[in-house]
């Protein structure tokens, strides 16, 4: 996407959202970010999921987006109703042949042509489960980079949606294991590295610097700078 460096535009993506006066407003320029930002994504939307039942969409692209999201709801199956629960993310290559999630796919693939969904996990607080999610018309879409590039944003979207929301105390609301995958992203996009040197990297740090994995993440994400090992 042109001669800007990842990291460049993930940096410009963030002050962007950062840049933003109204809170609802900053969650709508997320997902057009996304959009724009990230090569495989042609849709993108923002959901709230509370209890494994309603789905709340604060942001959409787009149509496409916005049914991918109701038709969770309406069906009572996706990632966003089951699997982002437990995990952290969750690709579905091809819609048509996804066997998790049957209807769900195949009734999203009808109505807006989609063939492609890459979910992630924004926050966890009791009852409600934050998503990001990125469709494509085309098949098996995105790449290892558009994977990191979405998890480097989904740190900053994180922050964006829970103010939206009002959602109090939202930085203890990011658990650790979400706030590290982030970082772990933010890691990999700006270096070039895998999940697991980027882990590494950041356990190093964290006995180097005798702060624990999650401070050492949060401040990566705030800051999306590494403290020297040296120092």
């Amino acid at each position: 996407m042109g001669e800007e460096s990842i990291s460049d535009r993930m940096a410009a993506a963030a002050r962007e959202m950062q840049d933003q006066g109204d809170p609802a407003a900053t969650v709508k320029s997320a997902v057009e970010l996304l959009v724009r930002n990230v090569e495989g994504c042609h849709s993108a939307s923002i959901s709230l999921v509370y209890g494994k039942q309603r789905v709340e969409t604060p942001a959409a692209s787009d149509e496409v987006a916005a049914v991918g999201d109701r038709l969770q709801a309406e069906l009572g199956e996706g990632p966003a109703l089951d699997t982002l629960w437990h995990v952290d993310t969750v690709y579905v290559p091809d819609l048509a042949a996804d066997g998790r999630w049957r209807r769900w796919g195949a009734a999203l693939h009808e109505a807006t042509g989609a063939r492609s969904v890459l979910t992630f996990r924004l926050f966890t607080i009791k009852d409600i489960v934050g998503a990001l999610s990125m469709y494509s018309t085309e098949a098996d879409a995105f790449s290892a980079e558009d994977k990191s590039e979405g998890m480097a944003l989904a740190a900053h979207i994180a922050l964006a949606v829970l103010a939206a929301q009002r959602l109090d105390q939202y930085e203890a609301a990011l658990d650790s294991r979400t706030l590290i995958g982030q970082a772990c992203g933010v890691v990999m996009e700006r270096y070039d590295v895998d999940a697991d040197r980027a882990m590494a990297l950041l356990t190093r740090l964290s006995s180097t610097h005798n702060v624990k994995l999650r401070q050492v993440a949060i401040e990566l994400i705030n800051t999306r700078r590494l403290p020297s090992p040296s120092s």
